[in-house]
């Protein structure tokens, strides 16, 4: 019997206590078997690290870095890719869910549709696990020009074959690093991105989420096209109100209203 591929979950954790039991549980019940989850630990000041220690005892495959001072999700996730062993990278953030057959479905899709970057549809939960009733409706194809204009992949759904594409990691911004990942994972596969229509998670919207405040999403995807890419002033500002259509009167269309679980 042909032995499946290994998977690298990524899950960085910062004072995280209210939520990581419940993150580490959908990796746990997964369908889909062959992974390890490493967590990142950046310099909690809360139960984070009481919470996950008995998740560490029990599994072999869940391990842990912890940072010894904060630094941020970014330098967070790099260290954990750098540390993966798999033949596929995965990312679940400490406050969202994953379902039960996320990475069976994801991982098939993948070898049946020959791609090195996958993504799914995902739906909205409240800080209690409440549905919103909402679901972000992946695309079923996205190019690197494409997602240029916006972030078209929601992390907690995103893969990455490395087997294909080698390590990548994304560059030390506090915002948005996830954005700039996926777009680096997308130049260097040189084929689209492939998405899944079926909802296989779950983001939890926060009350402090950055898109709660217009003014730092404009402030942290201008810094995406001036610090992240390279682009100069004039074409970072081109590139923003690009931006502002894109997300404002084409991704808005991605939101559907819906009350299925």
């Amino acid at each position: 019997m042909k032995t499946s591929h290994l998977v690298s979950v990524i899950t960085p954790m910062f004072n995280s206590e209210t939520f990581i039991s419940e993150t580490i549980n959908s990796v746990v019940n997964q369908t889909y078997k062959n992974w390890e989850l490493i967590l990142v630990d950046d310099s909690s000041t809360d139960k984070t690290l009481q919470i996950v220690q008995p998740f560490l005892n029990k599994y072999p495959n869940i391990s842990i870095i912890k940072n010894e001072k904060n630094v941020g999700a970014a330098i967070s996730r790099n260290q954990a890719i750098l540390k993966a062993n798999g033949d596929y990278i995965a990312f679940l953030d400490a406050d969202d869910v994953w379902k039960p057959e996320k990475l069976e479905k994801q991982i098939t899709f993948m070898k049946d549709k020959n791609c090195d970057v996958s993504y799914s549809s995902y739906q909205l939960i409240n800080e209690q696990g409440k549905p919103l009733n909402k679901t972000i409706q992946a695309l079923p194809v996205l190019t690197y020009q494409k997602l240029l204009k916006s972030n078209y992949i929601g992390n907690l759904t995103g893969i990455y074959n490395t087997q294909a594409l080698g390590k990548i990691t994304s560059p030390n911004l506090r915002k948005r690093q996830d954005w700039l990942l996926w777009l680096s994972a997308l130049k260097k596969s040189g084929k689209p991105a492939k998405g899944i229509p079926k909802s296989l998670a779950y983001y939890r919207v926060r009350k402090d989420s950055m898109s709660s405040n217009k003014w730092n999403l404009l402030k942290h995807n201008y810094w995406v096209y001036k610090k992240g890419l390279g682009f100069s002033t004039l074409k970072a500002i081109m590139y923003l109100m690009r931006f502002l259509i894109e997300h404002f009167f084409v991704k808005s269309r991605q939101i559907i209203s819906t009350k299925n679980s």
